[in-house]
């Protein structure tokens, strides 16, 4: 997510400095101008405008904690990757001790949205009669296609969450329905003739029931990273004493498809459940 982001901002003519854990993943951004640098102090140094899209909460803590002595007094911290409310809350005490601008900023999308500039930025941050805002709608402009300013910064998260808990429950539901359908022996492609045109039909359903039956799992978004969001969206409930056991019984589904499946699309989570004793076998 974060190369094809910052690729998206270099070609709108932003200057980028890029750091990423696995140097090499991130060299072939100097093809568009962005200086790729061995630290996030170096990447950092200087800057208006930090920039987080790291895999967990803990990732991008170290990370920061390296960056934010660098950046210029009062810079923006747009931190845009998927960590939940603790990680939200810890990153709020960390801006707040080094003295910049925490906006929480996750995105709806994964890896083609990401490509084409089509993400959906779930901002929110102070409410500061638009200077902040107005000065980083910018970089939200050149990375996606639709920005919804929320809240104090949090409020993005809760939302992200809330969506995300929409996104799994359509991947594991269709994975389990066409495990189901080839266990009953039919034809997966029966459900979506008979759902077609219809208010059932839904349009995320058909793509990853089409890499489901292609046995395509080809990472869009892995199942690791699928899990870990589950695991987010149940410490939520659990924090609030929301009783939401099919995100809980998600959050195991995908968990045990990661053992084995982990770097493949989120998709194969139908392993899980696909009839056979050695169906992962062809995976």
């Amino acid at each position: 997510m974060g190369l094809p982001m910052a690729r998206n901002l270099a070609r709108a003519g932003f200057e980028v400095r890029a750091w990423n854990r696995t140097g090499e993943k991130a060299r072939p951004l100097e093809e568009d101008g962005v200086r790729v640098l061995e630290s996030p102090a170096q990447a950092a140094d200087g800057a208006d405008v930090l920039l987080t899209m790291l895999s967990d909460a803990d990732a991008v803590i170290d990370a920061v904690q390296h960056a934010l002595p660098s950046v210029r007094d009062g810079a923006a911290w747009l931190q845009m990757s998927t960590i939940g409310e603790v990680g939200t809350e810890r990153c709020a005490e960390i801006a707040g001790a080094h003295g910049v601008t925490l906006i929480d900023a996750p995105v709806l999308g994964t890896k083609q949205p990401a490509e084409q500039g089509k993400l959906v930025i779930l901002a929110s941050g102070p409410d500061d009669g638009g200077g902040a805002r107005a000065a980083v709608q910018p970089i939200f402009d050149a990375v996606g296609h639709k920005t919804m300013w929320l809240g104090e910064a949090g409020e993005g998260t809760r939302l992200k969450l809330v969506v995300n808990g929409w996104v799994l429950t359509v991947v594991e539901g269709g994975a389990e329905t066409i495990a189901l359908a080839e266990g009953l022996g039919l034809d997966p492609a029966l459900l979506f003739e008979a759902i077609e045109g219809g208010a059932l039909d839904l349009p995320y359903l058909r793509l990853k029931g089409k890499a489901i039956a292609e046995r395509n799992f080809e990472p869009s978004f892995r199942l690791t990273l699928a899990a870990k969001d589950a695991r987010l969206i149940e410490e939520s409930a659990q924090r609030r004493e929301i009783d939401v056991p099919l995100f809980s019984t998600i959050r195991r589904r995908l968990a045990e498809g990661a053992k084995d499946h982990g770097d493949e699309d989120m998709s194969a989570t139908y392993w899980t459940s696909a009839p056979g004793t050695d169906a992962g076998a062809g995976s």
